[in-house]
């Protein structure tokens, strides 16, 4: 079961709940990540709409996103709503909670590797992760990317790196982005195609984007040249592509070529 550190929710957070029981004026639900407690979601919050039958809205078993409106910590009685929830605050709570049940598993085969329990893994390795990552899965994904370094950064022990490694490699696949644009180089100059072939591989040379952001310049049919830069990072590849840009503009204004660039969608 997918957890967090501490027993509550707080007022606002989103939360993924399971309808237990409906009735006219009201459901329960537990709350999936606070190990299954009990949550009260009101008639009047189902719905921005008007509700004849509570039941149109929820049924039992059924999984949803609802928000924390109300937090008794003594008592322990937590209100929540439903209406309150926006689509897309729903599909990144969503997202949210597939990637903690992946990051989840991950770590309960390591711990069973290495002959420790769930509880071990989440203080030894989920938490750190959490604290220097920001959610648990982004360490994982890190570590699939730069390796152990990744995680050591984070404080986690060497005895669960490699077991830790091994696994995600398995289980994560780093998917990269790419951008592109088209390049337009023009002049009537004698010596222009060699002006042009200088103007789009000169800053190759000079650029150094990080082993893992590449860039790619082609023709597509003089003069326009297309250029993709990949990453599995955006920012990366969004500031390897502007500094390119900028120093073909350089060169090209030194060499009195026509230069023009236009971003594509991908």
């Amino acid at each position: 079961m997918v957890r967090k550190r501490t027993p509550l929710p707080r007022v606002g957070e989103l939360v993924i709940g399971t309808v237990k029981r409906v009735f006219d004026y009201g459901a329960y639900l537990s709350l999936n990540e606070y190990n299954d407690t009990e949550a009260y979601l009101p008639w009047s919050e189902v719905s921005s709409k008007w509700v004849r039958d509570i039941r149109d809205f929820v049924r039992e078993g059924q999984r949803i996103v609802v928000k924390v409106i109300r937090v008794d910590r003594r008592k322990g009685h937590i209100d929540v709503s439903l209406k309150r929830v926006n689509p897309s605050e729903q599909r990144r709570k969503l997202l949210e909670w597939k990637r903690a049940q992946r990051a989840e598993k991950i770590l309960e085969i390591v711990a069973k590797k290495i002959g420790r329990n769930l509880d071990s893994a989440y203080n030894e390795v989920g938490w750190k992760l959490e604290d220097y990552y920001g959610e648990i899965y982004a360490g994982l994904e890190e570590a699939s990317y730069r390796g152990s370094e990744a995680l050591r950064e984070a404080g986690v022990s060497s005895e669960w790196v490699e077991p830790l490694l091994e696994e995600v490699r398995k289980h994560i696949k780093i998917k990269k982005i790419k951008i592109q644009g088209v390049i337009y180089l023009l002049t009537l100059a004698h010596d222009g195609i060699e002006k042009i072939k200088r103007a789009l591989t000169d800053p190759l040379s000079e650029l150094s984007p990080d082993g893992d952001t590449k860039i790619k310049v082609y023709t597509i049919g003089a003069p326009k040249y297309r250029i993709e830069v990949s990453s599995t990072d955006y920012k990366k590849a969004e500031k390897a592509l502007q500094s390119y840009i900028k120093q073909i503009e350089k060169l090209a204004k030194s060499m009195n070529l026509e230069f023009s660039f236009e971003r594509e969608k991908t």
